[in-house]
C-alpha cells in the first residue's frame, strides 16, 4: 500500500519518477511519456478530490495515466487515419497545418460521441449515416421495429448536437 498522499507536490515528488517509468513501458517514447505524465497531474490538480484524502496514490495516478494514454492512441490511430485519407491528394489541394488541426479534433469529437451510444443506436447510425440506409432496412438489420430505429437515430442526433455544442465553444 502507497502512503497517504499530502499535497499535489508532495504526490508529484514522490510519484512523478515513478509514474514516469510507467508510462515509458507503455507509450515507448520518453517524449509522450513526459507529457503524459505532465497531463496526468494536470488532471489531478483538476479535480474535486482532496489528494489529501488517497489512501492509495498510485493507483489513482495509474487510473487517471491509463485513460490519458487510450486517448493518446485514440488520437494518434484518427490523425494516422486522417493522413492516409488525404495523402492521395495533390500538394496543392493538401489541407494546411490549421485545416489538419480542426478535422482531427472534429474527429476525436465524433470518435468520443459514438463511442458513448449504446451499441445498437451507433449501428444504427451509422448504418444511416455511412451506409444510406432507410429506417426499414435498418430495423431489419438490428432485428428490431421501425419505430425503435426512429428512437435510435433521435438519440444519436441528440448526442451529435450535445457533441456539437461542447465542441463548438472552444475555437474562439
Amino acid at each position: 500500500m502507497d502512503a497517504p498522499a499530502g499535497t499535489v507536490t508532495d504526490l508529484y515528488r514522490q510519484h512523478h519518477p515513478w509514474l514516469l517509468g510507467w508510462l515509458r513501458a507503455r507509450l515507448g517514447c520518453p517524449h509522450n511519456a513526459a507529457d503524459l505524465a505532465h497531463d496526468t497531474f494536470l488532471r489531478l490538480l483538476g479535480n474535486r478530490r482532496p489528494v489529501e484524502r488517497l489512501d492509495e496514490p498510485r493507483a489513482y495516478l495509474t487510473t487517471i495515466a491509463r485513460g490519458l494514454v487510450i486517448d493518446h492512441w485514440r488520437r494518434r490511430d484518427i490523425e494516422q487515419a486522417w493522413t492516409e485519407a488525404v495523402a492521395h491528394l495533390p500538394e496543392a489541394q493538401a489541407p494546411s497545418p490549421e485545416t489538419r488541426a480542426l478535422a482531427v479534433e472534429a474527429l476525436l469529437r465524433i470518435d468520443a460521441m459514438l463511442d458513448g451510444l449504446r451499441p445498437k443506436v451507433r449501428e444504427a447510425f451509422l448504418l444511416s449515416q455511412l451506409d444510406g440506409l432507410g429506417y426499414r432496412e435498418i430495423g431489419t438489420r438490428l432485428g428490431v421495429s421501425e419505430r425503435m430505429v426512429k428512437k435510435y437515430m433521435a438519440q444519436a442526433m441528440l448526442a451529435c448536437v450535445l457533441a456539437l455544442e461542447d465542441g463548438g465553444g472552444h475555437g474562439g
